[in-house]
């Protein structure tokens, strides 16, 4: 993995390269993403970001959608936001609810939830700050998106913390509808912490 490097053209194979390569590559990043969730109450999900995974959801793109080089630059603008910077973690925030029409009632309630994400790294909140590409709830509060992106900035001791063995870290949502926390295994900690310079 490449800490605060950002995607470019020559990261991105060809298509008919890719395609020969689409299942190993599907199979190591999906491993790779195993130590890079966790689950925070009943059907909210973090999967945190990374070069790695990032790289492979331009190629996944580029490959379903069949756009070629007029879409590699927007895959490039849409998901380079997305690579931690060094002093950073990222994370993709999915409310996963398969019934529509429960999924609906659940995000009418969750309004402005992306405001109330924050990590504890050894009792030190660090607050999310939301991906500023598209507002994901609307501006009434009405309903939020099922998906949002998230940034945790961190300073240089938090990182150090963040990145000691057995350090104690605590994902949490503070919302009034949905106030669920969860403590971040070591195996994951340890997965995370390469994403920090």
């Amino acid at each position: 993995m490449a800490t605060g490097r950002r995607i470019t053209r020559d990261d991105i194979m060809d298509m008919e390269s890719y395609a020969k390569l689409r299942a190993e590559e599907r199979a190591r990043i999906n491993a790779l993403k195993q130590d890079r969730r966790l689950e925070v109450g009943p059907f909210a999900t973090f999967y945190f970001e990374n070069f790695d995974t990032m790289r492979h959801q331009i190629h996944e793109m580029l490959f379903v959608e069949r756009g070629g080089e007029a879409q590699l630059a927007d895959e490039l603008n849409a998901y380079n936001p997305l690579v931690p910077q060094g002093r950073e973690l990222v994370a993709t925030l999915m409310f996963e609810i398969e019934d529509a029409a429960r999924r609906d009632r659940e995000l009418r309630r969750l309004g402005f939830v992306e405001r109330t994400v924050t990590l504890a790294i050894d009792g030190e909140e660090v607050k999310a700050v939301a991906e500023g590409d598209v507002e994901r709830t609307k501006p009434d509060g009405a309903r939020t998106s099922s998906v949002h992106f998230l940034h945790f900035p961190l300073t240089d001791a938090q990182a150090a913390r963040f990145k000691t063995p057995g350090a104690k870290v605590v994902l949490a949502i503070n919302h009034e509808n949905y106030g669920h926390a969860a403590t971040m295994p070591e195996r994951v900690r340890a997965a995370l912490a390469g994403d920090l310079a």
